[in-house]
């Protein structure tokens, strides 16, 4: 397979500046990312005077030892609710991501209870929802640190039926052949006992564990009772009495050493061999230079498929046909892939040989990663008679039906249709990651201004009325700068658009790590059963 020749001049002043942009974003969210966990670190001393350990000190103490973890959605929420975006940054009041636990390849998820105690807020639902929709679909043990004062009351009305989906969900992992693995390590109340009881495997940890649907205030206020917490749900009741725990531990680092145990004697199959690969011939690095953060600036997008593949190696669909669109062969890690990527606006060519790319990348058992930068599809009289709805929506039925695994990076601009046809989140791909300069959205901010301010003169002249430039100019100012806002990547990992923001340099083991998962998931055969597993 022919390698990439690069084109790219290292020395150069535009090399320079976009390296130096980048790293301006880079630090840019890695320094909220920290807020996040100072935010939880706060209360670290006072989980160690009650002899327990601090959230991300339990994550640690799971995870195998120098093993990958990948963190999903460290934003999610970001600026939302009671997250306000620039000191108190949450993350969703949940750690989420995929490690190994004894060997085996887990969804990990952890409430942070460092932060307002672990209660339940909307993004952080639908954070623990994503994860669970990765755990079910990957076929990957859900393993969940539980401490959690239950849903945030001031906020109930925006997750109160949707989260129910995350007990749903534990039920289906269960029905399906999945382990889920609940380790109590403190108050687990309201909905957060469900967290415990739909397990099939629950640890608690002695004098610490609380497991009840109403804790002693709630009981009160309901029934009028009086109880001690102890005696109403605490883990020598559910381990004696109820039956609700499996394993009864003495502390946190016990009860996550039998999590540990629990994952080292399920048997579950070993991943995949993965096959023998080589670097790219160019450094990684150079990404940050290659790429310019401001989407309207050019560039070969094979420079970035260089820096990436195995031995920069290519092998071009079609290169001269639609060549606005790029498409080929190559591998990550020794797993071979097929590769789209975007040199400007898709036109009728460029999706008619995506849609054809993607057909033979099913046919050949091929996963698909998406390279996403993009205008969208190209509009214009030229354009609409050579066909493109025609072919553009050939494309999108390939996208969206292709049967192999999908993987997307969004690199750069994500606009309007091209976001859909390059397989942006509602078009399922396995896992979807940003670099930190992405933008998405229907259009660019100064198109969008543009539209608005030809409809406003016309719909001035067609009412016979003179157009008020000035109100319009304003109007205008306002759309860029609330498209600006509302575009960029960090508005859009809050959201949950994307499952977290990657630094470029890191694109290929985040990429590699992916494509094992999904190899591992696709390799694994479950035992499902009827109802999932039930204490009786």
């Amino acid at each position: 397979m022919p390698a990439i020749a690069s084109n790219v001049i290292v020395e150069s002043e535009a090399f320079r500046a976009n390296r130096i942009a980048h790293l301006e974003l880079i630090a840019g969210f890695r320094d909220l990312e920290r807020k996040v966990r100072a935010a939880s670190g706060r209360a670290d001393e006072k989980f160690r005077s009650r002899g327990q350990l601090p959230p991300r000190e339990r994550l640690n103490w799971l995870l195998d030892r120098e093993s990958a973890f990948l963190e999903l959605s460290t934003l999610c929420g970001l600026g939302m609710h009671e997250d306000d975006g620039r000191e108190n940054v949450y993350g969703g009041g949940l750690i989420a991501g995929i490690g190994f636990v004894s060997g085996v390849r887990c969804l990990v998820a952890a409430n942070d209870s460092g932060i307002k105690g672990g209660a339940a807020h909307p993004m952080g639902v639908e954070k623990a929802i994503r994860a669970q929709e990765i755990a079910l679909r990957e076929k990957l043990p859900y393993v969940q640190l539980v401490e959690s004062a239950g849903a945030n009351l001031l906020l109930q009305a925006e997750m109160f039926v949707r989260g129910g989906a995350t007990f749903a969900n534990m039920a289906r992992m269960s029905a399906a052949g999945i382990p889920v693995i609940s380790i109590v390590h403190g108050s687990s109340t309201a909905g957060g006992a469900y967290q415990t009881g739909l397990a099939d495997y629950v640890v608690m940890v002695r004098g610490r564990s609380k497991v009840f649907l109403a804790g002693p205030p709630l009981l009160k206020a309901a029934t009028g009772e009086i109880a001690a917490d102890e005696a109403l749900g605490g883990a020598e009741l559910h381990s004696v009495t109820t039956g609700l725990a499996e394993y009864l531990a003495e502390d946190d680092a016990d009860a996550l050493r039998i999590g540990r145990e629990i994952l080292a004697r399920v048997v579950w199959s070993a991943p995949p061999p993965r096959p023998r690969s080589s670097p790219p011939l160019y450094d990684p690095e150079e990404l940050l230079g290659v790429v310019p953060v401001d989407y309207r600036k050019p560039y070969d997008v094979r420079e970035v498929i260089a820096r990436v593949v195995d031995g920069s190696e290519f092998l071009d669909f079609k290169p001269g046909h639609g060549p606005a669109t790029v498409c080929g062969h190559a591998a990550i890690e020794g797993r071979g892939i097929g590769l789209v990527g975007n040199n400007g606006p898709i036109d009728s060519a460029g999706a008619g040989k995506a849609a054809q790319f993607i057909q033979l990348c099913c046919q050949a058992g091929l996963p698909i990663v998406f390279l996403q930068n993009t205008t969208g599809y190209l509009v214009g009289v030229e354009a609409e008679s050579s066909g493109i709805v025609k072919h553009g929506s050939k494309m999108i039925q390939a996208v969206t039906n292709a049967s192999v695994p999908k993987l997307t990076l969004q690199i750069g601009g994500s606009f309007g249709a091209g976001h859909y046809g390059m397989c942006g989140r509602s078009f399922g791909p396995r896992f979807v990651f940003s670099w930190p300069n992405a933008r998405v959205a229907v259009m660019g901010g100064e198109q969008a201004a543009r539209v608005m301010a030809i409809v406003a003169e016309d719909s001035a002249n067609a009412r016979g009325q003179p157009f008020d430039e000035a109100k319009t100019k304003a109007m205008g100012a306002m759309i860029v700068a609330g498209y600006d806002k509302q575009s960029t990547a960090l508005f859009a990992t809050a959201r949950l658009w994307d499952d977290g923001l990657i630094d470029p340099r890191d694109s290929r083991s985040v990429l590699s790590f992916c494509l094992d998962t999904c190899a591992e998931s696709d390799a694994r055969a479950l035992r499902p059963n009827a109802f999932g597993v039930a204490r009786f």
